[in-house]
């Protein structure tokens, strides 16, 4: 198993200047690639880094940073008797592995013209999925593994293929054999339902605030577009769709556009 190298969930946070009136609590820490799920008084406004945040009516948010962000974060609140403040947030540094990749096929590594038309076209379907911004809380519920299998591959990690640099890994690999089940990982709704270049057969499940799940690899999708999914219901079965060299899941989270890394949400042991 490649080495986990993040700080895990720490104590729910408490902001505010009178934090026992105006208590804003999460779990985890701000880290590069992390997800923070956590809930503030209703009628809590907030923006992380000047961009909006949905807070439901109970009072439920997600922020996510991204696998390079800066050392800090700023969170701007405003609560509701009309307050304003912000909180710099440090977000922790993390180190990335580098993973070599070799024997896929060449055109899976530098693509022709055909297929860039192709990759961009889908680049955009999978954008206006990942974008959405439904009202939906399924992303508050708690993580569950969407299969059970080795650890192939770790969020963040550089990726060197067939001897050339590309894209850091966005997501977790887990290998098995083909038709390995596989489940939802939080409630949720199939925004996406296709077979991609880069990422064979695939799912994205949208859970509320811009956080989404995404599914790769498939060798059969069960869950069609619109289904509304239960966490734990099975919606694939694994496969060696797309640019693989076997048979395994790439699973990724995100909050809209922004790829985070979903093992520290994960139960130390796959259920």
């Amino acid at each position: 198993m490649i080495a986990r190298r993040l700080l895990l969930a720490a104590p729910a946070v408490l902001l505010g200047r009178r934090a026992a009136a105006q208590p804003i609590t999460w779990n985890g820490v701000p880290a590069q690639g992390g997800l923070l799920r956590g809930q503030a008084p209703a009628g809590t406004r907030l923006a992380l880094d000047g961009r909006a945040v949905r807070v439901s009516p109970e009072g439920f948010f997600a922020l996510g940073f991204s696998r390079d962000h800066d050392a800090s974060a700023t969170l701007s609140i405003t609560t509701p008797d009309g307050r304003r403040e912000e909180m710099r947030l440090p977000v922790a540094k993390r180190e990335w592995d580098v993973q070599r990749i070799t024997g896929l096929p060449g055109a899976m590594v530098t693509p022709d013209e055909s297929a860039l038309r192709r990759i961009t076209a889908e680049r955009a379907q999978l954008a206006a999925a990942r974008g959405l911004d439904q009202a939906g809380t399924g992303f508050m519920a708690p993580m569950a593994w969407p299969a059970r299998g080795r650890i192939s591959g770790i969020y963040g990690s550089q990726r060197i293929l067939n001897g050339q640099p590309r894209q850091p890994h966005y997501g977790l690999d887990i290998a098995a054999p083909t038709g390995t089940p596989i489940s939802a990982a939080l409630p949720g709704r199939v925004t996406l339902s296709g077979d991609f270049y880069f990422f064979g057969q695939l799912l994205v499940l949208d859970h509320g605030h811009g956080v989404n799940t995404l599914y790769a690899h498939l060798s059969q999708r069960i869950a069609r577009e619109g289904d509304v999914v239960a966490r734990g219901d099975r919606i694939a079965l694994m496969g060696a769709t797309g640019r693989v060299t076997g048979p395994h899941l790439h699973f990724s989270l995100s909050w809209y556009q922004t790829f985070l890394d979903p093992q520290p949400l994960l139960p130390a042991e796959q259920g």
